[in-house]
């Protein structure tokens, strides 16, 4: 599952939702909600914020985040280990209007702030696929107060940035910049995602832009799997379909059809408006305010996925490669579901960090690939496990019982001594290097209020975490794992069984 603008899903620790997006207009930036991925290393496809390694007299060692580097001479404080986040959240109904977070960072000198439209390609049923993303795209080309070079320059000239991607269930529109330009950036935001005229003539040129990106993902086969396994997964029902659509049903939309879905779901009320930054919530609804709509309309519901009507299926597209795309997947619980916790952690130990079980096996032991690793993704009523892997098609097969190895050890005799410990460890320390960004802050208030309806506080998050056992991880595994065969994805020269 891919994001244009980091190459994999974005996610927001482990109980919001991870999940693939298409990214219209990265340009190089960093990612939408830079979150890092739980890993350690350079392990391909993780990303980590800049460190230095302190090795202490003792011999000890510490990971220093570019906040936390020494001044020789200087007597510094010892954090408490036990504080998760500097911000002070809270968020609020507005008045006939959606619902705002606020993430107030005292000593931030940065402003972001995000609009969580609650749909995205999962709200398409009867609909042509990739019409979420193709609003998205629109939105960026003009309002009825400024045209589409207007839009970026003004905010650019002023030292921001906008962006926005489109998921499975929602679509994100976000501007950052000091924290001064939050005025400007809550009017252009509001401009466009309220007020875009979506211009006839403009159309055309957007669907060819985004056909060559649906083209650029298919022709990148470590990009593709992701949309190969979404359709074995979840087969006919919109979860399965690409988020960009195809060249034959983007051909489809026209205007009409784009105009009745922003307005159909933009103007909700169980829409968010988010922002962190050295300022409260009063301060923030003041100054949005006057950009709102003065109309919004009763949420909607999206067609529900009924996993007893699924079955698994194998996807296999040949190609003349050097190298196999491999995929397997399998259904989980929910985002609400209280196994959450333990099935992120499960991820970790399989297959998200170079010191996990996948990792370890396939690669360092055996030599078998370059890139493995695994994935939870999580949407209201289910969710998925995933399992990816870039190897020499002829090692395929020994690939595949070393997977299904370890996941067989896990399900009869859960974690190894230790093997629990470590990834929380891990995931509550990546989890506090993810929150030196105002963004990040931003995207835990918004979506935290879209998918739970509170900001859950990150105290409560690290306790729960820690709270997981042993048992609870081999339980989720055995849910998921026992007695259920994966779906498979594959591209490339497919030989083997």
């Amino acid at each position: 599952m891919r994001c244009a603008s980091e190459g994999r899903a974005w996610r927001l620790l482990s109980q919001i939702r991870v999940r693939r997006v298409t990214d219209s207009r990265s340009q190089g930036n960093e990612p939408l909600c830079p979150v890092p991925k739980s890993a350690v290393g350079a392990t391909p496809g993780f990303c980590l914020p800049a460190f230095l390694i302190l090795i202490s007299s003792d011999h000890s060692v510490r990971l220093l985040g570019s906040g936390d580097i020494p001044v020789p001479g200087e007597k510094r404080r010892r954090p408490d280990k036990n504080t998760m986040s500097k911000a002070n959240y809270e968020w609020r109904q507005i008045p006939n209007g959606p619902r705002l977070a606020v993430a107030t960072v005292a000593d931030s000198e940065c402003a972001a702030l995000t609009i969580h439209v609650p749909a995205g390609s999962r709200n398409e049923s009867d609909l042509p696929a990739g019409l979420a993303h193709f609003v998205e795209h629109m939105v960026f080309k003009g309002t009825q107060r400024r045209s589409v070079r207007e839009l970026s320059f003004e905010i650019e000239n002023a030292g921001g940035q906008i962006n926005a991607c489109t998921s499975e269930d929602q679509t994100v529109y976000e501007g950052r910049g000091e924290a001064e330009l939050l005025p400007i950036l809550a009017d252009v935001l509001a401009d466009m995602v309220w007020h875009a005229t979506f211009p006839e003539s403009e159309i055309p040129l957007e669907r060819e832009v985004i056909g060559e990106e649906i083209t650029m993902y298919r022709e990148s086969p470590a990009d593709h799997i992701g949309d190969l396994i979404s359709n074995a997964l979840w087969g006919a029902h919109p979860l399965g379909n690409p988020i960009s659509g195809s060249l034959e049903s983007i051909a489809r939309i026209d205007r009409q059809a784009l105009l009745a879905f922003r307005d159909r779901h933009h103007f909700r009320n169980d829409l968010v408006i988010a922002a962190a930054g050295p300022f409260t919530a009063d301060e923030v609804l003041k100054v949005i305010a006057p950009h709102l709509p003065q109309h919004f309309h009763p949420a909607e519901t999206c067609v529900p996925f009924e996993r007893a009507l699924a079955s698994a299926r194998t996807i296999r597209e040949p190609r003349e490669t050097d190298q196999l795309q491999l995929s397997l997947a399998w259904h989980t619980p929910g985002r609400h579901a209280a196994s959450r916790h333990a099935l992120r952690l499960l991820s970790m130990m399989l297959g998200e960090t170079a010191s996990s079980r996948l990792f370890l096996e396939l690669r360092e032991e055996r030599g078998l690939c370059y890139q493995i690793g695994s994935d939870v993704t999580f949407f209201h009523e289910t969710g998925a496990f995933e399992i990816n892997a870039g190897l020499d098609p002829e090692a395929k097969d020994e690939a595949l019982a070393c997977i299904h190895r370890e996941i067989h050890d896990l399900v009869t005799h859960g974690p190894r001594p230790g093997e629990l410990e470590r990834g929380k460890r891990l995931m509550i320390a990546q989890s506090k290097l993810a929150f030196e960004s105002t963004a990040a802050h931003a995207s835990w208030a918004g979506e935290g209020v879209l998918d739970f309806g509170r900001i859950p506080p990150l105290a409560e998050w690290r306790n729960d975490v820690l709270a997981v056992t042993d048992a609870d991880v081999q339980s989720i595994a055995r849910e998921i794992f026992h007695d259920h065969n994966p779906a498979i994805a594959e591209i490339g020269p497919l030989t083997g069984t």
